[in-house]
């Protein structure tokens, strides 16, 4: 009988004995796990255990564990036993029947589950009924028979505590990233907007979308360049685009006058002159040919660069008589010839202002060599203003040299002398031309 009693005590404590730590999700002695329905069902130990009860002494399983009862107790019968058998067991002698304890089997749910009014075994929600033990920094999530610890989006569980993850160090963001509390930001640089993903950068078109510039827009990769029409130079701004005034650049680019127009320049030509088909050189335009001059039927048309000059008639002054349009003669049986030269011819000629010097502009020469004659060529006057000077350059001839650049308008008179010296005869005479030089205005 004590013996039994320990065996009940056993089996009470068995049927009590609860696991202290949840995680392990198992069964108490006696009961084995049915993963299918999640409950916790007895182990029949008198088919299980081999010998559970020795001698005279019968196994009755029970919920959670077994007896062993004698094999003559009426109140225990074994399931084991054959009941078409012939063996009973035999009657107890008369006295009073022991009382042995009735067991009952009550249903036991497996951790985390619990018995709800059906009598079923129910998942136990330890988050909604606050049973759960995640910290505050937490999120408590139900599951079959149990519940997890998690984190929220944006944060990692470490040691028990939720950590805000530092996204940025991973390169979630194509180009700028923000950490916040739980998440990130991505931005773009200027000249980009973030696509629909959040992430990623797109170049903006500047060009197409509102156009920065004055003029010519060229869309770079996360930027623009503003471009100037010909003619047109970039401000300091890179965006407004100023009109470049290529006059100011050179003086040759026009052969007489530059004028700066928008985005472009023109040459212009004084009076008298043409614009040549190369756009910048002007051609002197001669009136006298065209016969666009104004000189009377006496006079005669003389065209110089950029205008004309009309010529009156050679008028020869006593004692010098007309030989023929532009000679002028003193006769040697006129008294007051005597030293005048003996004869007078008048040139005309022109030079473009400015020329070029040294620069050689007339020969003169002797018509006749007579023998035992020589010749003396000289300036007699009009060169005030040392421009020119005779230099000889054969026995019969020399040539009129400008030694100085000389600035038109301007109208030049010389009177150059050829002096003729005969030591055969003991003579000296001399002839003389009358040259005019026209000096135009322009260099041209």
């Amino acid at each position: 009988m004590q013996g039994l009693k320990r065996i009940l005590t056993a089996f009470t404590l068995a049927i009590c004995l609860s696991s202290p730590g949840r995680a392990q999700q198992q069964c108490t002695n006696g009961f084995d796990l049915d993963r299918a329905s999640g409950q916790c069902i007895d182990i029949d130990e008198c088919r299980t255990i081999p010998e559970a009860c020795r001698g005279d002494m019968v196994c009755v399983n029970q919920n959670g564990g077994y007896l062993c009862v004698p094999r003559t107790n009426p109140v225990y019968r074994s399931p084991y036993l054959n009941p078409y058998s012939n063996i009973y067991p035999p009657v107890p002698a008369p006295g009073p029947v022991p009382n042995y304890p009735t067991v009952t089997r009550p249903l036991i749910c497996r951790f985390g589950y619990q018995l709800d009014e059906n009598n079923q075994c129910a998942d136990v929600d330890e988050c909604a009924s606050d049973s759960h033990q995640c910290n505050p920094t937490q999120i408590c999530i139900n599951t079959e028979g149990g519940y997890t610890c998690s984190c929220t989006e944006g944060y990692w569980l470490l040691e028990g505590q939720c950590l805000d993850i530092d996204e940025c160090r991973y390169g979630y963001c194509q180009q700028l990233c923000a950490n916040v509390p739980g998440s990130y930001s991505c931005t773009c640089n200027p000249g980009f907007t973030l696509n629909d993903d959040g992430r990623s950068c797109q170049d903006v078109n500047e060009c197409t979308s509102e156009n920065p510039c004055t003029q010519t827009c060229v869309n770079t990769y996360g930027s623009f360049l503003c471009r100037c029409e010909p003619g047109y130079e970039l401000e300091a701004d890179g965006v407004n685009c100023s009109d470049m005034d290529e006059c100011s650049f050179s003086e040759f680019l026009c052969q007489h006058e530059c004028v700066n127009g928008p985005g472009s320049y023109y040459c212009i030509c004084p009076s008298g002159y043409n614009l040549l088909d190369d756009s910048r050189s002007c051609q002197d335009i001669n009136e006298c040919e065209t016969r666009n001059f104004t000189c009377t039927p006496q006079q005669t048309c003389f065209n110089i660069p950029g205008e004309y000059k009309c010529l009156d008639p050679v008028r020869c002054e006593d004692p010098y008589i007309q030989i023929n349009e532009n000679r002028c003669m003193c006769p040697a049986e006129n008294p007051g010839c005597r030293d005048q030269p003996f004869t007078v011819l008048y040139r005309v000629m022109d030079v473009v202002s400015g020329r070029s010097v040294p620069s050689d502009i007339f020969q003169m020469q002797a018509t006749t060599r007579y023998p035992g004659a020589y010749y003396i060529f000289q300036i007699k006057s009009g060169n005030e203003g040392r421009e020119f000077y005779m230099r000889q350059t054969g026995p019969i001839s020399a040539t009129l040299v400008m030694t100085r650049p000389v600035k038109g308008p301007r109208t030049i008179q010389l009177d150059l002398e050829m002096i003729t010296v005969n030591t055969v005869i003991n003579f000296r005479g001399s002839s003389v031309i009358r040259l005019t030089i026209y000096v135009s205005q322009y260099s041209f």
